[in-house]
């Protein structure tokens, strides 16, 4: 019975705190509902008996990836009056991609309700706790029958990583840049000047 409540009051907040997310103004607020969403799915993590994942939600994405995007917000002048100005150009191809995933969401709830036994057969045989612990046992799925997977998540992280960095890129005219080739390629001539100076007389 109290596993029941626990789970129905870390649902709740989570979903909560996805929408949230998404539908706040001040974006300092969206990453705070974030962390807040971080840390209920890790209590749920936790009731399924995937401690190594909850530890690494609240260590890593807690810890680290939102307390980062926290920083970079508040740091960096980004004008999203400016970033929402091509939204409405955009937003057809955001509703297609979005009702691609929901169709992708109710095949895979269609197929876990309609034909349980053909998920079941997908699944790898979970280990016996008291043998292996948990992370043994993500490390030997991750690491062997789902490498190629694991795999092409961290190239679309890797994508994503680099997306960000050439979106929030801003280039100054007003700061000095240094350039190698250039520095590289000077002689003698163009890189000093020799002044004679007259005896008793300055420059």
């Amino acid at each position: 019975m109290i596993q029941a409540l626990f789970f129905y009051l870390f649902a709740a907040v989570t979903i909560a705190s996805a929408v949230m997310v998404i539908s706040s103004r001040n974006p300092v607020h969206s990453v705070l509902f974030l962390i807040l969403a971080f840390v209920n799915a890790a209590g749920l993590f936790m009731l399924a008996g995937a401690e190594f994942l909850a530890l690494l939600l609240i260590v890593v994405y807690v810890g680290a990836v939102a307390v980062l995007f926290l920083f970079v917000v508040m740091m960096l002048d980004v004008d999203f009056v400016e970033l929402r100005q091509g939204f409405m150009q955009y937003l057809p191809i955001g509703v297609l991609v979005g009702l691609i995933f929901l169709a992708e969401l109710l095949m895979v709830a269609g197929a876990w309700v309609f034909a349980p036994e053909a998920t079941a057969t997908a699944t790898a045989p979970i280990p016996d706790p008291a043998q292996v612990s948990n992370t043994l046992a993500l490390g030997q799925l991750l690491y062997t029958r789902y490498v190629y997977f694991f795999q092409v998540a961290g190239f679309v992280l890797l994508v994503a990583m680099i997306g960000a960095i050439t979106l929030t890129l801003r280039h100054r005219a007003y700061v000095r840049r240094q350039n190698i080739s250039v520095q590289v390629a000077r002689t003698r001539a163009t890189a000093i000047e020799v002044k004679h100076v007259e005896p008793g007389r300055g420059l």
